[in-house]
């Protein structure tokens, strides 16, 4: 079993320096490659409504009978924005998981144009206050919307779940995150669907430390102070995701894989993008 190490976010809580995403892992093949991942080490888990599988995440977490050491995430989604809608959003993803606390609660989306991630973060931090939720977040904010969370509500989110990887490495967002006591995650740290794992330079990198390419990039976002949440069903790939520990990239190999930036791939800019 791989051991993941931890980070502290602002409220205290000892955060993994790397995850495990669940998007498509759905009925008894998704509730197996959960358990499977809990069992190669992760401890943090990624779900949301929008990934119609809260059900299976919860059920993992239940037959791994380490359920206090897992830290579960679930998300808000845009169609549920509004300070009584999360708390009704809240309890519903609390049924479908089957726990009584949600251990990381990110908004999914801003939605700018429906304009109510205000009180929807709001409403996270009531559920925060009474027990239900433990960390509270953000996922797609800009520096823009962060600031105005901060302004409106006094409480500065924990974590900000954002597309990165090293054609988008999120130079300044993440220098805000530092500012501020926010912690990056990254969604897509491997560029999915993309040629990002036969870059000569990633493959240089890789080679160097005796490393496979997924490695490389992975240990690429833990040394700029990322949580990467790479997904796969099958064992021997999750265990090679979470052993990118026992080596360290140079400078100027972080520099260079940095240098592959080019922007991002889905055209999902949080001022624009709309997701319910």
């Amino acid at each position: 079993m791989v051991t993941i190490p931890t980070v502290t976010l602002n409220d205290g809580v000892a955060f993994p320096e790397l995850g495990f995403g669940t998007y498509n892992l759905r009925e008894g093949d998704g509730i197996a490659a959960v358990v499977a991942a809990i069992e190669t080490g992760y401890r943090l888990l990624d779900s949301a409504v929008n990934y119609e599988n809260e059900a299976e995440v919860g059920e993992a977490v239940r037959q791994s009978g380490i359920r206090d050491e897992l830290l579960v995430t679930t998300k808000v989604p845009g169609r549920e924005h509004g300070y009584e809608e999360t708390i009704q959003s809240a309890h519903a993803s609390l049924e479908r998981l089957g726990l009584e606390r949600i251990d990381l609660y990110l908004i999914h989306w801003p939605n700018p144009s429906v304009n109510r991630y205000v009180e929807t973060f709001r409403a996270m931090i009531d559920l925060q206050k009474e027990g239900k939720v433990g960390s509270v977040g953000v996922s797609n904010f800009t520096e823009a919307m962060l600031t105005r969370l901060i302004d409106e509500t006094g409480v500065t989110p924990a974590v900000n779940q954002v597309e990165m990887h090293p054609y988008f490495p999120q130079r300044a967002l993440r220098a805000f995150h530092a500012a501020h006591g926010i912690r990056t995650e990254s969604w897509s740290p491997l560029a999915r669907r993309s040629e990002l794992l036969t870059e000569q330079v990633v493959a240089d990198v890789a080679a160097a430390h005796g490393a496979t390419p997924t490695q490389a990039v992975l240990r690429w976002h833990t040394q700029l102070d990322a949580t990467p949440i790479p997904k796969s069903a099958t064992p021997a790939r999750q265990a090679e995701n979470a052993d990118v520990f026992g080596f360290t990239l140079t400078d100027a190999e972080i520099t260079a894989i940095s240098a592959l930036e080019r922007g991002r791939l889905w055209g999902g800019d949080p001022d624009t993008h709309e997701e319910m």
